[in-house]
């Protein structure tokens, strides 16, 4: 069995191991790729919840303590924090309303609403850190000394801890079941947990070495980290809302798959149309067939053909198999020549 993996730049496939593999009761049907999208939604829903209270508290805390220190890269991580409550909020609208069955306005159903929550996630996080950067930017101009250190730096390690295990707690859940808006808010929260980190110890040279700019270039450093996360981030999600397919790898699996699985029909594929609609992906493919089958054995062939690529691809959802004819018969010389025979006697008779 094959899975699609998204990862920061492309499309990764790798095959799954029997001891891994999901037992599907029927791969040839929908249902069992219906019921792999709902519980991957319902399980990022659940995880965006708690990402969006964790957020805004550590955010107030963080905050809080900027403001009474005078610390810039504590109030920059606060700032960050509340932010990124923003998005995950955005992340967790989206996954609501991917959820939703298709209807008559959606034929094809919500799922690209994911992909257009993680577009506005990135969209976001470069006006946050433009934010964070113009502030840092006013601190290293003029730098000030942070009035509570070491209450600084235990809130930015606690927030720092806190943010990292609830982040990859949050990758895992966006990997298993491949949802673009999750992985990009999972980025987002390392990015903050490491923030955290980054704070700690630019406050910890600045009130330890006395070098009070360090608290501005550690605010620094969090801008250009939000600015590379939210730059692959709306790289990837443009590339699915513009239907690019990254990977030849899939169509060359899916092409072998069904020439070697049906070999014994002499099937050629002649084409294979991929579509990322944001969780699952639809597929078009073109064969040639014997055409002097029925249209029952066509339409049976068929469905044997959608039912291998579920087993192969599970996170395939709606799958057209076009057949077409390798062998158009052609009317004989004989044919049209008594077609044309009875054509003059009918006007001779008429005359």
């Amino acid at each position: 069995m094959y899975i699609i993996v998204l990862d920061d730049h492309d499309i990764k496939i790798r095959e799954q191991s029997s001891d891994d593999a999901k037992p599907l009761t029927n791969p040839g049907s929908t249902s069992s790729t219906s019921s792999l999208i709902n519980e991957g939604i319902l399980a990022g829903q659940k995880i965006a919840k708690i990402s969006v209270i964790t957020l805004i508290s550590i955010g107030i805390v963080e905050l809080a303590t900027g403001y009474f220190s005078g610390s810039a890269v504590a109030t920059a991580d606060g700032t960050d924090s509340i932010s990124d409550a923003v998005i995950s909020f955005i992340v967790l609208l989206g996954l609501r309303i991917a959820h939703r069955p298709a209807d008559k306005r959606f034929h094809f159903g919500y799922h690209k609403v994911e992909s257009f929550a993680a577009l506005m996630a990135a969209i976001g996080m470069i006006i946050i850190g433009g934010f964070i950067l113009y502030h840092s930017y006013e601190a290293l101009i003029q730098p000030r000394e942070i009035k509570q250190p070491i209450l600084t730096m235990i809130v930015l390690a606690v927030a720092g801890g806190i943010s990292l295990y609830r982040a990859f707690q949050m990758r895992t859940i966006a990997n298993k079941y491949d949802i673009l808006s999750l992985k990009t808010d999972a980025k987002n929260s390392i990015k903050d947990g490491s923030a955290s980190v980054i704070g700690f110890f630019s406050v910890l040279i600045a009130s330890q070495l006395g070098f009070l700019q360090a608290d501005a270039i550690g605010g620094m450093i969090i801008a250009g980290y939000i600015f590379s996360v939210s730059y692959i981030s709306l790289k990837r999600s443009s590339l699915i809302l513009v239907d690019s397919w990254q990977d030849p790898k899939v169509t060359e699996i899916v092409k072998k798959t069904i020439e070697e699985k049906f070999n014994y029909e002499l099937i050629k594929v002649r084409s294979v149309l991929l579509r990322p609609t944001g969780l699952v992906t639809q597929a078009e493919v073109h064969i040639e067939i014997d055409g002097s089958k029925s249209l029952n054995e066509v339409e049976f062939l068929s469905n044997e053909i959608e039912t291998e690529m579920r087993a192969k691809i599970p996170t395939m959802d709606r799958i057209s198999i076009v057949p077409h004819s390798s062998s158009m018969a052609k009317p004989s010389s004989k044919r049209w020549s008594g077609i044309f025979r009875n054509r003059r006697n009918t006007l001779r008779s008429q005359q």
